[in-house]
């Protein structure tokens, strides 16, 4: 499917209208699509070595929202069985074939393959080609081999409409249950799309997806202002939603990174709960998850909007 970015102005309005709105100054923020205020939060936890830990029970959470603790109504662990609906994988790879790229496409795309070969059975996947037009493929975990041979005969050229592209992707994973992991083959670059980068970390902070950008800089001029504000962009829709960058140099880099991100993906934790805030304000609302035991860090999204 190709869809000029062009038009995807009012792609994005059929699909968050508020967001979008061009006649506002200030545009309401996006509204988390929760039924009875059910929040779920997918969550990595680290020692203070950076040693993922993967073996902790309910027991050891809590959850806070604007500071009020709620109970956690659902966990489950990426390891065991029970939580498949929640715990399958909805894979978006979202792979920049811009004009910026032409330095870093061969590595992008030797990046973008090595990851399809080693990520684990997902329960669906979405690959997005972007460029000036955004080029949406859906495949299954049992026939990549077209997408393969669709990376692999891709050229660099046009604009990039890459906040476009994540609000297309995000469009089309809404109504999932399951974990979203985006990950992002990119230089961080953005021009022409129809989105702004604020309104572009709006709509993750909404969607609940987890961001994991492998930054190709290696275009960018040493110190240039460019590269600091495209490194800028990617690491804040990493923190936004709990997930990390990788810049890698060299092929040697991309092992290591995958087999990092497909650690933490093997020992997530997703925890639920309902609000104890009926109201639908549209406000946002701030998230915190504290583990019990000494030197735990805990990665998560920043909040959600509640309708």
């Amino acid at each position: 499917m190709r869809e000029r970015s062009s038009r995807l102005a009012a792609v994005a309005v059929a699909v968050v209208a508020p967001l979008v709105c061009a006649a506002a100054d200030h545009p309401p923020a996006p509204v988390f699509p929760a039924h009875l205020n059910e929040v779920h939060l997918t969550v990595t936890v680290q020692d203070a070595a950076g040693r993922l830990v993967p073996n902790l029970k309910v027991d050891d959470f809590e959850v806070s929202e604007n500071g009020r603790p709620q109970k956690i109504q659902l966990f489950g662990r990426a390891v065991e069985p029970g939580q498949e609906d929640r715990l399958a994988l909805d894979v978006g790879l979202l792979l920049d074939t811009s004009g910026s790229m032409i330095t870093q496409l061969k590595l992008s795309q030797a990046a973008a393959v090595s990851f399809l070969e080693s990520i684990p059975r997902a329960h669906d996947l979405l690959a997005i080609f972007f460029d000036s037009d955004i080029r949406v493929s859906h495949y299954s975990s049992e026939n990549q081999q077209g997408l393969f041979d669709q990376i692999a005969n891709a050229k660099a050229g046009g604009n990039t409409a890459l906040y476009d592209a994540i609000s297309v992707y995000l469009s089309r994973v809404q109504d999932s249950t399951g974990r979203k992991v985006v990950v992002l083959f990119t230089d961080g670059e953005d021009y022409g799309s129809a989105l702004s980068l604020p309104q572009t970390l709006e709509l993750l902070r909404a969607s609940g997806a987890v961001v994991y950008p492998i930054a190709f800089t290696g275009g960018f001029p040493a110190g240039s202002t460019r590269g600091v504000q495209a490194r800028l962009a990617l690491a804040q829709m990493a923190d936004q939603t709990g997930g990390r960058v990788f810049i890698p140099r060299t092929f040697r880099d991309l092992g290591p990174i995958y087999e990092r991100i497909l650690s933490e993906l093997r020992a997530q934790y997703v925890l639920g709960y309902v609000s104890d805030d009926a109201s639908r304000d549209g406000r946002f609302r701030r998230l915190k998850v504290e583990v019990s035991g000494k030197g735990l860090r805990v990665r998560h999204r920043a909040g959600y909007y509640a309708g």
